[in-house]
């Protein structure tokens, strides 16, 4: 019995930060509301900024990560390459 995980589209994160911030609701009010959980809502309130905006943390996360793919596709390529280079050395002779 696999327990669903349910998707949120990015409109619903954002709108759901702009509602804990709003000062005349709690954050817990604003989760019961929602139905969704504590942890949830302040993983969005650490990506999304009170207007739902990307705060600078995601955008530097997304960058990190952007750039670790691209180091590990280059190192893959590079491996790629000695291996080619071996095998023309070695049959060259």
């Amino acid at each position: 019995m696999n327990k669903q995980r349910k998707q949120y589209d990015e409109e619903f994160k954002k709108r759901a930060v702009q509602l804990s911030y709003d000062p005349g609701r709690t954050v817990q009010s604003v989760i019961d509301s929602l139905g969704i959980s504590n942890s949830m809502l302040y993983r969005w309130r650490e990506k999304y900024s009170e207007t739902g905006e990307p705060t600078e943390e995601a955008i530097h996360n997304d960058e990190v990560r952007r750039l670790r793919k691209q180091l590990a596709e280059l190192e893959e390529e590079n491996e790629i390459l000695k291996k080619a280079s071996a095998y023309f050395a070695k049959h060259q002779r």
